[in-house]
């Protein structure tokens, strides 16, 4: 298995969550975060007042697949997510040791 962490622009989610939601995947956490990375954030003017915004809104999402799945959920994040500017996001790929359903208890595959 392979949690997949995907951190992209907030207007995107609802294109990520539909492409994946039609390649089969049947769950992801979502969370509101903020940082930076080659951008480093940017300037905006607020009244008159120009001010330094040096974390940028961001939506992460966490999704655990079968490994066999994993290259195509990448794909499919990268593509949505994509605007073809600066802030687009990451993604990145880890292993997953176990996963347990907590209702029923299955374990590994059964329980994503």
């Amino acid at each position: 298995m392979k949690l997949i962490i995907a951190a992209i622009k907030p207007f995107k989610l609802e294109e990520v969550r539909e492409a994946l939601t039609a390649l089969g995947v049947r769950g992801m956490m979502v969370t509101e975060i903020k940082g930076f990375g080659s951008q480093s954030g940017h300037t905006e003017i607020y009244r008159g007042a120009e001010y330094a915004v040096n974390l940028v809104s961001k939506v992460k999402l966490e999704v655990v697949v079968p490994a066999a799945m994993a290259d195509r959920v990448v794909e499919t994040i990268a593509a949505a997510a994509r605007t073809g500017k600066i802030g687009d996001g990451k993604i990145f790929v880890l292993d997953v040791q176990e996963a347990v359903r907590v209702r029923t208890g299955e374990r590994n595959d059964d329980a994503i």
